[in-house]
């Protein structure tokens, strides 16, 4: 049923959709703001990939945004005026990074993996913090300009926006081909029941190993575009509440549906943004708490996953039961979606 949405007509609609609200988001919002808002769907796409298909809860994702950011800022300062190249140094260093962190965690489970991502994340914020020469410390990495992509200033916040949505498209697109290949339904029943899994032939470390080390790289690939577009790469980019942030979007969304931490980041970033600008944003950590918790109550499977299960479940009609007439009983062959 969670495939269902991503493919054929209707992954196709739910995708065109959203494409149309992303084309029209910088003419009614900040510009800068409507990129922040894409780069942070991209990260929590890239950390669905690794929650809701394989089973695999992160708190590091940070590293690998933050990270990526620095690296790209990094190079675009001291090191050469391409965007493409700043972006795929990034790149690059994020997946070696989830190389090694995904090399040393993915034999273990549950919370002991949390546990293994949340400290080695924490590693990474500390040397950010103290290698003050190369990231800038409390400071950060400012850079004067975006660099250009073949000959194209991306001075223009608009003009950068439409570049970032491109690759939100390229990245949603990926992960969506990700799972539906014969890979995905490797993850799939690994997550079910890796043991079963396991029994099968299928050697599941390396099947873990390797969606870590591409949910890494794309997050990578959207913390880049994010320093870039902002001019800046901080601490707070590799801060643990910047994991728990990227959680919470791909739970509001609904986990394991692709789509879903796209509407999850761009209700946990509106949310942020518009209520801190009210008399009571002060208090912005306690609404977006308030919304959190109703959404989980109300719609356990996050707001897409929710509507999700609503339209597209197998409908079951009610039949009577052969032992017994008066009573009707759900009939054992639903009717098809």
């Amino acid at each position: 049923m969670t495939l269902a949405l991503v493919q054929g007509r209707r992954g196709l609609a739910t995708g065109l959709v959203l494409l149309a609200l992303g084309a029209a988001l910088p003419f009614f919002v900040y510009p800068v703001f409507a990129i922040d808002l894409v780069c942070f769907a991209m990260v929590a796409v890239s950390f669905d990939l690794l929650l809701g298909f394989t089973g695999l809860l992160s708190f590091g994702q940070a590293m690998f945004w933050g990270g990526s950011g620095y690296t790209a800022t990094i190079l675009l300062q001291r090191a050469t005026n391409s965007f493409a190249l700043a972006v795929l140094g990034g790149v690059v260093f994020a997946a070696i990074l989830a190389f090694l962190v995904g090399a040393l965690s993915v034999r273990r489970s549950g919370i002991y993996f949390a546990m293994i991502t949340l400290a080695i994340a924490q590693i990474v914020f500390f040397l950010s913090f103290q290698l003050v020469g190369l990231t800038g410390g409390e400071n950060g990495v400012q850079i004067p300009t975006r660099g250009s992509l073949f000959g194209l200033s991306l001075e223009n916040d608009r003009t950068y926006y439409f570049l970032v949505l491109a690759a939100a498209v390229l990245v949603t697109v990926v992960a969506i081909r990700v799972v539906t290949s014969p890979f995905g339904q490797v993850l799939a029943a690994m997550r079910e029941n890796e043991t079963r899994a396991r029994s099968l032939g299928y050697a599941t470390e390396r099947f873990k190993l390797a969606t870590f080390v591409l949910s890494g790289a794309l997050a990578g690939f959207a913390g880049a575009l994010y320093s870039i577009g902002n001019r800046l790469a901080g601490l707070d980019g590799v801060d643990w509440h910047t994991s728990g942030a990227i959680v919470m979007m791909t739970i509001l969304g609904g986990i394991g549906t692709i789509f879903g931490p796209i509407v999850g980041a761009a209700v946990f970033e509106s949310l942020e943004y518009f209520v801190s600008k009210t008399p009571i944003g002060d208090k912005t950590n306690l609404v977006m708490g308030f919304v959190f918790a109703v959404v989980i109550l109300i719609a356990r499977r996050g707001i897409v996953g929710e509507i999700l299960t609503r339209l597209f479940a197998p409908r079951q009609r009610l039949v009577e039961d052969e032992d017994n007439p008066d009573r009707l009983v759900p009939d054992p062959e639903p009717e098809p979606a």
